[in-house]
């Protein structure tokens, strides 16, 4: 289901979270619960992964993930400040010990001069404080860029979740 690279990062966060018995949550926009998706399709995953929220909509990111309605109207969905409180909403949310949040502009449409297809922010949380990091894919196609954003989100969790 998952090509080898995406499968041997997620063994190695479930790996990383397991030594530490610590938890993941998963908070996603443009790539759908396919973060998710990898942790999950490892056998054994349910002691690690707590669960995700597909938070795809604006609505969805207030209301599942508490992203405060300022940071949304003043910053838009596809901004840092939001990535980070959408990982700590899903922190809480969840319980978890860490918590990755993905959101962007996967394409092939709803870019702008400001925020084009292939802007991904990505947030991730834990007990050492939150990470954030900007990746900028285009021009690649929606597969493409959904599929590296799987990628990062899995490594920032991995150099996380393996952080003493």
């Amino acid at each position: 289901m998952f090509d080898a690279e995406t499968t041997s990062l997620a063994t190695a966060v479930l790996e990383a979270c397991r030594a530490r018995g610590a938890t993941v949550a998963t908070v996603e926009s443009c790539t759908g619960g396919l973060v998710g998706g990898a942790l999950t399709a490892i056998a054994g995953s349910s002691d690690v992964v707590l669960g995700g929220l597909i938070t795809y909509s604006n609505a969805a990111k207030a209301k599942l993930a508490a992203v405060p309605l300022e940071l949304l109207e003043s910053h838009g969905a596809v901004s840092e400040p939001v990535a980070r409180a959408m990982a700590a909403g899903g922190s809480a949310a969840l319980s978890a010990t860490y918590a990755v949040a993905i959101t962007g502009v996967a394409g092939p449409g709803g870019g702008s001069a400001a925020k084009p297809v292939g802007l991904v922010h990505f947030a991730c949380s834990g007990p050492n404080g939150s990470e954030h990091r900007e990746m900028r894919f285009g021009p690649l196609s929606r597969d493409e860029i959904r599929r590296r954003s799987v990628l990062v989100a899995l490594e920032m969790l991995r150099v996380a979740s393996s952080d003493t």
